[in-house]
């Protein structure tokens, strides 16, 4: 058998495998045959690529392993241009024909690139160009996503760069391998077997990454405890490890920096920042990171927040303890991103706290300080207002903050697509530099001119086959990905991109599903919290309903605090005569927001306490506006459950059964979320139900008794860890 033959065989051998492969591990790189193959073979007859990097090889081999399954065909590499058809990839230093094309590589930066159709000597070719090995990489997933989303693939004139400076995941993964709010196994990062044995998995996590042009990742949990051990030296060769695999995909590695590390592991009896031993201390740490990791990222850092150490326990600021590690890190290039999620138990509201505690400061933060804030001032609720942080502090680098993982949307088992919420939250108006001040322009820099910018999301990655527990949340990462490059894109055609690369490209499948995203998460806010309503979560769990909640010794932070629900009415009170949250916005959505008649409706509760016989736009009352949305949550699911049920024949079985199995629990749970709250607030209020809604299947006293157990995502319980084969 010779050898051609021999690679011919294992080729097709490969793509059989891959065509019965269907467990959700490929996510949206699955690269199987296209029905349209011959549509593009004569545009991919060769691939030259001439980079020597270790970025460059990556480049090279993702290139010929998508057209090679994409194609059907062994993909040929060449070293010259010999016939038409042939992809160029490259920078101009390592290709004279790229150098010699005058292409607009200025607008492409450092990480971003060109797709160009050109002629050469009579030659057609696709060039995928950029002016590092980075960018080539980002623009061949590029590529391979045209291709992938059947999008045409010739008279290519392409030229992308990201928006944002920092795009990073942020994992909430403890050295124990267990993830907080991580509800699809446990961490991929083991650390026991580091430096010795890095798994195979981690370069597909790099390489997941790269295809959304991430380029950094936070490998633990800025809430654990323990993490002053992933700073010492023996920890920093387990982080080298990884940051090895992860270097040739263009992603850095960060930890997060435990405040009080100089006492934890340092002997020193303090860690107020202002200490010169202290100050001292970081320096000489990050000189020391920076000799096992020349590229490290910087430190994520959790401070006076939920009980972690911070700077204002020596009667500091946010910016005192942010500026000191900072200085440490700025000789080598390194940032510092510090969260804005700061509350403590006090009378005031609690969504006024971080603007509160870093409005004073701003301007006091070093240059290679990001202020990352959460997307709202809450707590990633299914809906919130903006944080007030963003546009509120224009002399300070001011980061975004979303949640992958859906912790209070239903964890793995609910379909709830992010992108619209994401949306929704980037293009709000701040009104900081009156109209067109977006929260977008706020996070990729451009309204105050601010050129360090970041975006992250808290990873919902774990060790199950097929990433995040369930198929559908590979969206919500993916989307995630799509949005930091650029945080203009529509959510609908990053929704539509994905189920074309995800499942199928046929429209009688991609239509009914890409419909069902784009509805989930307002169905999901409608049995939940309707109206503005927020944080209605048991507070043990954050998945099941709790309007009850009022538990001897427990703070006043649960749903009784957080809708203020009573015989008048309902909702809280943040106008002037409440909390005055209002007063932290820009003044013409303080005075939009302060009247309730303008507020939307969509939030009205989030800032007025109203009556229940309050009238709506429509002319409902508030009651019978309340028991509508929750009751068309429910039937949304019901449709949700039905629509996915028809589309059986173009899913694979093991992709079908785990979406149904999970749509119908998501049925059940919205019936509960639906019936408690009902009950509940009818216990309060004395009225009656409106004709068209039922009354709820078990009395109040029932989802008392219940409490909810009701955690289901405990980490491995829906799928077993990463297996190497």
């Amino acid at each position: 058998m010779t050898r051609g033959v021999l690679f011919a065989g294992l080729c097709a051998a490969v793509l059989s495998g891959m065509a019965r492969a269907e467990d959700g591990y490929d996510l949206w790189l699955r690269y199987r045959p296209l029905e349209t193959a011959a549509r593009y073979r004569p545009l991919a007859t060769s691939v030259v690529a001439p980079g020597q990097t270790p970025t460059a090889a990556v480049a090279r081999e993702e290139l010929v392993r998508g057209l090679s399954g994409l194609l059907g065909r062994p993909e040929k590499l060449e070293a010259g241009l010999r016939r038409s058809g042939t992809i160029l990839i490259g920078t101009p230093a390592q290709s004279a024909v790229i150098a010699a094309l005058d292409l607009p590589l200025d607008r492409a930066g450092d990480e971003g690139f060109v797709l160009r159709s050109v002629a050469v000597k009579g030659r057609a070719l696709t060039v995928i160009a950029g002016n590092t090995d980075v960018g080539v990489l980002h623009g061949t997933f590029a590529y391979l996503r045209l291709l992938q989303t059947r999008a045409r693939a010739d008279h290519l004139d392409v030229v992308s760069a990201p928006k944002i400076k920092l795009r990073m995941l942020d994992h909430w993964d403890n050295v124990d391998r267990t993830i907080e709010r991580g509800y699809a196994g446990f961490s991929i990062f083991n650390w026991w077997e580091l430096p010795g044995h890095v798994s195979p998995q981690f370069k597909d996590y790099a390489r997941a990454n790269a295809s959304l042009g991430l380029n950094g990742t936070v490998l633990t949990n800025p809430s654990g405890t323990a993490f002053a051990v992933a700073l010492t030296g023996p920890w920093l060769k387990k982080t080298a490890a990884l940051a090895a695999v992860m270097r040739p995909y263009g992603i850095k590695v960060y930890l997060s920096a435990r405040f009080s590390a100089p006492m934890e592991i340092g002997g020193l009896k303090t860690a107020d920042p202002l200490d010169p031993a202290v100050r001292q201390w970081w320096k000489d740490k990050a000189d020391e990171i920076y000799r096992i990791i020349p590229d490290f990222g910087g430190f994520l850092v959790k401070a006076n927040s939920e009980g972690q150490p911070g700077p204002q326990d020596y009667g500091r600021s946010h910016a005192d303890g942010a500026n000191m590690m900072a200085d440490a890190l700025a000789p080598h290039g390194g940032v510092v991103l510090w969260r804005a999620f700061v509350y403590s138990a006090k009378p005031e509201d609690r969504v006024r706290q971080a603007y509160s505690e870093f409005k004073p400061y701003d301007g006091q933060f070093r240059n290679n300080v990001i202020v990352q804030s959460k997307n709202g001032p809450l707590d990633f609720q299914p809906r919130e207002p903006f944080s007030p942080v963003f546009g509120g502090l224009p002399q300070t680098n001011t980061g975004m903050e979303f949640q992958i993982t859906k912790e209070y949307l239903g964890f793995e088992i609910h379909l709830v697509y992010l992108g619209t919420q994401w949306q929704e939250v980037l293009r709000s108006e701040t009104f900081a530099k009156g109209p067109g001040s977006s929260v977008a322009r706020v996070v990729d820099g451009s309204l105050f001119d601010r050129k360090l910018t970041s975006i992250a999301g808290a990873s919902n990655i774990g060790t199950a086959r097929n990433w995040c527990g369930s198929i559908f949340d590979q969206a919500n990462w993916y989307a995630f990905g799509r949005l930091a490059w650029d945080p203009d894109l529509d959510a609908k055609g990053i929704a539509e991109e994905w189920v074309k690369m995800t499942f199928t490209t046929d429209p009688a499948f991609t239509s009914p599903v890409v419909a069902m995203m784009m509805s989930s998460r307002e169905t999901a806010v409608d049995y939940m919290v309707p109206l503005g309503l927020a944080h209605q979560m048991a507070t043990s769990h954050h998945y099941g309903p709790a309007p009850w909640v009022n538990d001897a010794g427990r703070p006043d932070w649960n749903p009784v605090y957080y809708n203020r629900a009573d015989a008048g009415g309902i909702g809280v009170d943040r106008t002037a005569t409440g909390s005055n949250a209002v007063e932290q916005y820009a003044a013409p959505l303080a005075k939009q927001f302060s009247d309730p008649a303008k507020t939307p409706e969509s939030l009205l509760l989030w800032f007025h306490h109203l009556p229940w016989g309050y009238r709506m736009a429509n002319g409902d009352t508030l009651w019978d506006a309340l028991v509508t949305h929750y009751d068309r949550g429910v039937k949304e699911v019901a449709a949700m459950q039905a629509g996915w049920a028809a589309l059986k024949p173009y899913v694979d079985d093991e992709r079908f059964t785990l979406t149904s199995d999970f749509l119908a629990m998501q049925k059940e749970n919205a019936v509960l979320w639906r019936d408690a709250s009902i009950a509940y607030y009818q216990s309060l209020s004395g009225l009656p139900l409106p004709k068209n809604v039922a009354a709820p299947a078990e009395p109040l006293s029932y989802y008392k008794a219940l409490r909810l157990p009701f955690a289901p995502g405990s980490p491995g319980r829906t799928a077993a860890p990463f297996r190497e084969e």
